[in-house]
């Protein structure tokens, strides 16, 4: 893959689901705690190097903002990293939010 592909909310889910691929959201601290979908990986510029340091390249990985922009350039960024399959999540958390069940932290982790 020598670009990212996008990918829907729907077909996220069915890949997340199947055990098919791996979620990082790139958002900040706050956002992330406010809601993620369950299971993501918080991926910051802190976290990067550990998360690349323990990542299996070969996993397709999903990168997951806020409305679907960001996760452009950090999906591109990552498949320049040596990643094989890289998706950014059309429409971001907050199309996610709207129809499938999420994680809020503040909530000890329930879904909402």
């Amino acid at each position: 893959m020598e670009q990212f592909a996008h990918i829907s909310i729907d077909e996220a889910f069915q890949k997340l689901n199947d055990g098919q691929a791996r979620l990082v959201d790139i958002r900040d601290e706050q956002s992330f705690g406010a809601g993620h979908v369950a299971g993501a990986y918080h991926l910051t510029n802190g976290s990067l190097n550990r998360f690349m340091g323990e990542a299996d390249l070969d996993t397709p990985l999903i990168v997951c903002c806020y409305h679907g922009v960001s996760s452009q350039g950090a999906a591109q960024y990552l498949l320049q990293q040596g990643f094989e399959e890289v998706y950014s999540l059309d429409g971001g958390f907050e199309a996610w939010r709207k129809v499938y069940p999420y994680v809020r932290d503040q909530d000890t982790g329930s879904l909402s």
